[in-house]
C-alpha cells in the first residue's frame, strides 16, 4: 500500500544545503516519523531506500524535486532494508516477524512472508541476487531463494539474538554477529560455523565483508570497531575513535576506507591503508545509526534517530599527500578534522599484528611534531590553535544553520495554517 504523502500526494524532499568540502552533505531527507534504522543505495544511484521505527519504508529519488514514495504493509518498525543487485527489488525485515519484497515504484507491489518467530534484524541479498540472508531475535539465521521465498536451510549455533547478517562477495560465506558476543563464520555449501570471533567488552552491532572478501569488520557497543582477516584468524585493526557505540559501518568499493556511525551522533571515516582516523563528520542531532556507501562509492548515506537522512559526496580524490600525512582542503561546518594519530600504514591483505588507533591528545600530536623535526614545535601550537578556533566557528555556523531550518518549518506551518483559515472563512462566507 502506498500511502500519499503530503496534500498533492508527493512528498517533494528539500536540498537544504550544499556544502563546498570533501565529503559535503549533499542532500537531506526528511520524511520518517521515528529514528531511521536502514539506509542502501540502487545500483544506478538515482534511489535511496530506508527503514525507519515508524513501520515504514521510503524510497527517495536522488533527482531534485522529484517524488518519493512511503511504502506501508509492516505492523511494527522496519529494521533493515537492502535494494536488490539489479534494483528492481527492495528487500525490508521488520520486528514484526516478516520480511516484504517491494517493486520501488508507484505502484508499490510487494510480497510478504513469515521469515521467524521473532523480530528479524536484518535482511541481506547475495551478490547474484538469488538468495536472501536473515538473522532474527530468535537465535537463526535463515536462507531464503529470492523467487518464491522458500526457505533453504537456517543456522542455529547462536545462543542470543542476532544483530546482523551478511553474505561474503563471492556468496560463499556467511558472517554474523550476536548478542552473545559472537561473530561467527559460516560456510554456505557445508553450512557449518568454520570460525568464531569473540567480542569481551560489547557485542556487535553490525558487521560486514571487505569487498576484498578476505577479511571483515565489526561496530561495538564497547564504541570499538574491529577487523579481522578470516584467512589466518587475527585481528589486523582495532580502532577506538567513538565515545558511543557504534551502530554501523560500511566499507568504500575500493577496500581503502570504512565509514562508520555512532551513538555519539557523528560518522567517522577511517583511513585503512594508513591504519588512522581521516575525518569526523558533524550532522546529525543524535544517534547515528545506519550508513550505506553507494555502489560506486561516490557518495554515502547516513540516518539518524533524529528521523533524518543525509546524503554526503565522498570526495576522496581532493586528499592530497603531505609529508607523509593525508591533509583535507577547507572544511565546513559539518566536518571536523582529526588529531593526528602514530599508527604506521599497512596494506590490508598482509598479515600483520594488531594495530590499535585512538585519539591522542593534543599533547602527543605536538610531540610527534618536533620529534620528527618536520615541523617546529611554534608552528604546530599556532596551527593547533588555528583549527580549534576553526572548530568553534564551524560548530557555530552548524547552530545558525539548525536555527535557520527551524525557522525555515515554522514559516511554512503559518503558511499553511494562513491557508486553512483563508478556505475556511470563504466556506463561511458561503453559507
Amino acid at each position: 500500500m502506498l500511502e500519499p504523502i503530503a496534500k498533492n500526494f508527493y512528498w517533494y524532499f528539500q536540498v537544504i544545503k550544499i556544502h563546498f568540502c570533501p565529503w559535503a552533505d549533499l542532500r537531506h531527507f526528511k520524511g520518517h516519523k521515528g529514528a531511521v534504522t536502514s539506509v542502501d543505495f540502487s545500483c544506478n544511484m538515482k534511489q535511496i531506500a530506508t527503514g525507519s521505527v515508524d513501520s515504514c519504508v521510503m524510497i527517495w529519488n536522488m533527482k531534485p524535486q522529484m517524488r518519493a514514495y512511503r511504502f506501508e504493509g509492516h505492523k511494527d518498525a522496519v529494521t533493515s532494508v537492502q535494494f536488490s543487485p539489479s534494483g528492481h527489488m527492495v528487500a525490508s525485515a521488520s520486528r514484526d516477524k516478516t520480511v516484504r519484497l517491494w517493486v520501488p515504484s508507484i505502484k508499490a507491489d510487494s510480497t510478504e512472508f513469515r521469515a521467524h518467530t521473532a523480530a528479524v534484524r536484518c535482511v541481506n541479498f547475495s551478490d547474484d541476487g538469488q538468495t536472501l540472508v536473515t538473522a532474527s531475535n530468535d537465535k537463526t539465521i535463515k536462507v531464503w531463494t529470492v523467487h518464491r521465498q522458500k526457505f533453504l536451510f537456517s543456522f542455529n549455533q547462536h545462543a542470543n539474538w542476532v544483530r546482523c547478517a551478511k553474505f561474503s562477495p563471492d556468496d560463499r560465506l556467511i558472517v554474523s554477529c550476536s548478542d552473545d558476543k559472537t561473530i561467527k563464520l559460516w560456510d554456505k555449501n557445508s553450512k557449518e560455523c568454520i570460525q568464531s570471533f569473540f567480542e569481551h567488552a560489547g557485542y556487535a552491532n553490525h558487521v560486514d565483508f571487505h569487498p576484498s572478501g578476505t577479511c571483515i569488520a565489526a561496530a561495538s557497543t564497547d564504541s570499538s570497531v574491529k577487523l579481522w582477516d578470516i584467512r589466518t584468524n587475527k585481528m589486523l585493526q582495532h580502532y577506538q575513535v567513538h565515545s558511543g557505540a557504534v551502530n554501523s559501518l560500511s566499507f568504500h568499493p575500493a577496500g581503502n576506507f570504512l565509514i562508520t556511525t555512532s551513538s555519539d551522533s557523528t560518522v567517522k571515516i577511517l583511513d585503512l591503508l594508513e591504519g588512522k582516523l581521516l575525518y569526523t563528520l558533524h550532522g546529525h542531532q543524535s544517534s547515528v545509526t545506519c550508513v550505506a556507501f553507494s555502489r560506486t562509492g561516490d557518495y554515502f548515506s547516513s540516518g539518524g534517530a533524529d528521523e533524518q537522512v543525509m546524503v554526503w559526496k565522498s570526495n576522496f580524490d581532493c586528499i592530497k599527500h603531505c609529508n607523509g600525512v593525508k591533509v583535507q582542503k577547507k572544511g565546513t561546518s559539518t566536518v571536523r578534522p582529526p588529531t593526528s594519530s602514530s599508527m604506521a600504514p599497512f596494506p590490508l591483505n598482509s598479515d600483520p599484528s594488531v594495530l590499535h588507533c585512538q585519539l591522542p591528545s593534543r599533547h602527543h600530536q605536538s610531540d610527534s611534531h618536533t620529534s620528527d623535526g618536520k615541523v617546529p614545535s611554534g608552528i604546530a601550537n599556532a596551527l593547533e590553535h588555528i583549527i580549534g578556533q576553526l572548530d568553534i566557528l564551524t560548530q557555530t555556523v552548524s547552530i545558525l544553520e539548525q536555527r535557520l531550518t527551524l525557522t525555515e518549518d515554522k514559516l511554512k506551518e503559518c503558511l499553511e495554517n494562513q491557508v486553512e483559515i483563508g478556505l475556511h472563512l470563504q466556506r463561511e462566507e458561503a453559507k
